[in-house]
């Protein structure tokens, strides 16, 4: 049976065709394959554009470097359609059945409007794998949840409902490359979204952020920023405010983690 959602991958890149190669080779594995992948080049100077060509799949240009406005050009793209809008990076490995699971999880609840999981670093030793998992995104996600009431969407790792997208598109900083676009997003989503964590759904990602001083802290220094271009729309008591009405997805199960 054909199921009636039609699901694109969208995957920004910047200089990362060997790890981008190796992202279309899984997403060509996945038990059940996505419509559409796209790539959005953002600006490469490598073989990106050429190994999206090999590989089939949709290839658009974003010169406007930052993985803010490459991503929300992915996203743009995939709208027309598109009911659901999945979303991984270069050095993404998904496991087989990840899309699988991703369609039987929206087609199970029609309130789920945004499914994220958590991360399985390679490329580093045990240590810092442990740490990445549990502290850098563990630790992101408990932080967030607590300060915003919603789970962190992991960007590497998550999907969600065109329509999310429809109207996040309006309000988020899509244009500002010295954020973190998957914070960013989930800043101006709310409980009535529907966003949810699912702690069995992970996402083989490089550890490269973490194998360097100067890499980790470009990343966890970008968190202030992130929190200060929403100010003081993002803050709590202001999101509690505005929360959109219970239309579409979103309802009493929204942002808590399926266990």
């Amino acid at each position: 049976m054909t199921s009636a959602l039609r699901i694109t991958v969208v995957i920004p890149c910047r200089n990362d065709a060997e790890f981008l190669r190796e992202c279309l080779r899984a997403l060509q594995k996945q038990e059940r394959p996505a419509d559409r992948v796209i790539v959005v080049d953002n600006g490469s100077t490598d073989d990106t554009a050429a190994v999206a060509r090999e590989a089939g799949v949709e290839l658009i240009d974003e010169p406007l470097v930052g993985i803010w406005p490459a991503a929300a050009r992915g996203y743009d793209a995939a709208l027309p359609t598109s009911e659901i809008i999945a979303r991984v990076d270069a050095d993404s490995r998904p496991h087989p059945d990840w899309l699988a699971r991703i369609e039987a999880a929206f087609e199970a609840d029609q309130t789920l409007g945004v499914l994220t999981g958590g991360a399985e670093f390679y490329g580093a030793g045990r240590v810092v794998r442990y740490l990445g998992e549990h502290w850098y995104i563990g630790g992101g996600r408990f932080w967030v949840n607590l300060w915003l009431g919603i789970p962190l969407v992991f960007g590497s790792n998550f999907a969600m409902r065109s329509a999310i997208w429809e109207r996040a598109r309006e309000v988020v900083d899509r244009d500002n490359a010295r954020i973190h676009d998957d914070l960013d997003l989930t800043i101006h989503l709310r409980e009535s979204d529907g966003v949810r964590w699912d702690r069995t759904l992970t996402m083989p990602v490089s550890a490269r952020p973490l194998t360097s001083v100067r890499g980790l802290a470009r990343r966890v220094g970008r968190v202030v920023p992130t929190f200060a271009a929403s100010w003081p729309e993002g803050a709590p008591w202001r999101r509690r405010e505005t929360d959109y009405p219970q239309e579409g997805p979103g309802g009493d199960d929204a942002g808590v983690a399926v266990t």
